[in-house]
C-alpha cells in the first residue's frame, strides 16, 4: 500500500474531482495568470528550467522523488572517479516560494480531470501539465543480462564501487558519444582496468573525419581496445568483469502513453512548434520525451543541448497562452558538439544547423577547457533562473 501523506502548504493538492478551470470560450483557463496551477513532472534539465522560469507568474508544483538535480552529462565522471554530479535542490528552489517541490514519483495522468497521481496516493491537479521524465539508457528485450555485472549510466554509483573491488576487465557497448565518454574516461582514470570498446560501426560514426580520428587515437593511446563491427544483443554475450551498456537512449513517456498522449515511432510525444502536445494541448513536453523540431534545424536529438531550450521555451510559451498574447514557435540551432576525453582531452565538433558535422574540430587540452565551460554553463543557468528568471528571456531558445 502507498504512503499516504497529508497536505503540505504549498502542495495544491486534491484527492478527487477535476483540476478547477474557469474556462473561456476558446477553452483556456480564465483567471490572472498567478491563479493557474502548472506541474512540472521531472526536475532534469528542461523540468528545473521551466518550473523555475514559471514560478514569479504562476503556482507551481514540481512533481521528482529526488531532492536533488543530477549533471547526467557529467555520469561518466561519477563512473570513473567519484566526482560528485549532484547539486541539492533546495540551492535553487530556495529563492523561488512560488514552486512547491513534491517529493513523489508520477505514475499516472488523468488528463480528462487534469489530474497527476503520484506513488505516494497523492492527486495534483494542473491547469497546465509540463512532460520533463526525460529519458534512460534502453535496456528493454533483457539488454543487461542475467547476472549483476552489467551497468548504465543511471548505475554509474555502483559501477564507481565495482572498480574498487579490485582490477579486473570492463567493456563498454556502444560507439555513440557516452561509450566514448565513458571508456576515454575509465582509460584514465582506472589503470588497473582493462578497457575495451564494442560497437557496431565506427567510433563517434556522426562526427567528421577528423574528429573521428581524434577519437580514435586518443583510444588507442590510453590502451582502449576498439572493436567494431559488433551487435551485441545483451550482456551476456561480453566477455568481461564488467559492462557498461550504452547503445542507445529511450525516452520515459510510459505514463504519456498510458494517457493516450500521440507519440511518434520512437516514443516520444509529438507536438506543436510551441511545445504543446498535438492531441493534449493542455500538456507541453519539453526535453528527451519531446518529439520537438525546428525549420532550421530538423528533428531534435535527445541531449542537454535541446532540453535546455525547450525548457525555457516551454515555460514562456506557457505564460503567453494564460496571458492571451502570441506563442512563439521554438527557435533553436546546433552550433557544436562537445565531447571529454578525459580530463585534459576533448573534442570540440563544429557542426551545421542540422546538427551534422563539419570538417572543423577543436581538439586536445583547449576542447577539454571548453568542454568543461559548456557543461558548468547548465548550473549557472540554474542560479540565474533561480536569482533571476526575467533574465532567463536573454538566453537563445527561451521563447
Amino acid at each position: 500500500m502507498p504512503q499516504q501523506h497529508p497536505a503540505r502548504p504549498g502542495d495544491h493538492e486534491t484527492t478527487a474531482g477535476p483540476a478547477l478551470d474557469p474556462g473561456r470560450p476558446d477553452g483556456r483557463p480564465g483567471g490572472r495568470p498567478a491563479d493557474h496551477r502548472i506541474v512540472v513532472i521531472g526536475a532534469g534539465y528542461a523540468g528545473l528550467l521551466a518550473a523555475l522560469r514559471l514560478a514569479p507568474h504562476h503556482k507551481v508544483t514540481l512533481v521528482d522523488p529526488a531532492d536533488h538535480f543530477t549533471e547526467r552529462v557529467r555520469l561518466h565522471q561519477l563512473a570513473a572517479a567519484g566526482t560528485e554530479v549532484t547539486h541539492p535542490l533546495s540551492r535553487f528552489l530556495r529563492r523561488r516560494p512560488g514552486i512547491a517541490h513534491v517529493a513523489s514519483r508520477a505514475t499516472a495522468l488523468d488528463t480528462g480531470n487534469r489530474l497527476v497521481h503520484t506513488d505516494d496516493g497523492r492527486a495534483l491537479p494542473y491547469d497546465r501539465l509540463v512532460y520533463a521524465l526525460g529519458s534512460r539508457t534502453d535496456t528493454r528485450g533483457g539488454a543487461l543480462g542475467t547476472g549483476d555485472r552489467a551497468y548504465t549510466a543511471e548505475t554509474a554509483a555502483e559501477l564507481r564501487k565495482r572498480l574498487d573491488d579490485g582490477r579486473g576487465t570492463l567493456t563498454v557497448v556502444g560507439g555513440g558519444l557516452t561509450g566514448i565518454e565513458t571508456a576515454a574516461e575509465l582509460a584514465e582514470s582506472r589503470p588497473d582496468w582493462e578497457i575495451r570498446l564494442l560497437t557496431a560501426g565506427e567510433p563517434g560514426a556522426g562526427l567528421s573525419r577528423k574528429g573521428r580520428a581524434h577519437v580514435r587515437a586518443f583510444l588507442r593511446d590510453h590502451g582502449v581496445r576498439v572493436e567494431e563491427g559488433h551487435r551485441v544483443g545483451t550482456a551476456d554475450e561480453v566477455d568481461a568483469d564488467a559492462v557498461f551498456w550504452a547503445t542507445s537512449m529511450t525516452p520515459r513517456t510510459e505514463i504519456a502513453e498510458r494517457a493516450g498522449l500521440d507519440l511518434d515511432s520512437a516514443g516520444r510525444i509529438r507536438v506543436d512548434p510551441t511545445l504543446r502536445s498535438l492531441s493534449h494541448p493542455e500538456i507541453y513536453a519539453v526535453g528527451d520525451a519531446a518529439a520537438a523540431s525546428t525549420p532550421g534545424s530538423g528533428p531534435l536529438r535527445m541531449a542537454c543541448a535541446t532540453a535546455v531550450p525547450t525548457g525555457l521555451h516551454a515555460a514562456g510559451a506557457i505564460t503567453a497562452e494564460l496571458r492571451g498574447r502570441e506563442q512563439r514557435p521554438l527557435s533553436f540551432r546546433y552550433a557544436i558538439q562537445c565531447v571529454s576525453l578525459g580530463r585534459d582531452d576533448g573534442l570540440i565538433q563544429s557542426v551545421h544547423r542540422d546538427d551534422s558535422p563539419r570538417e572543423r574540430a577543436l581538439t586536445g587540452r583547449p576542447a577539454a577547457l571548453l568542454k568543461e565551460q559548456v557543461v558548468r554553463s547548465t548550473v549557472h543557468a540554474l542560479s540565474l533562473a533561480a536569482r533571476h528568471p526575467a533574465a532567463l528571456r536573454l538566453l537563445p531558445g527561451s521563447g
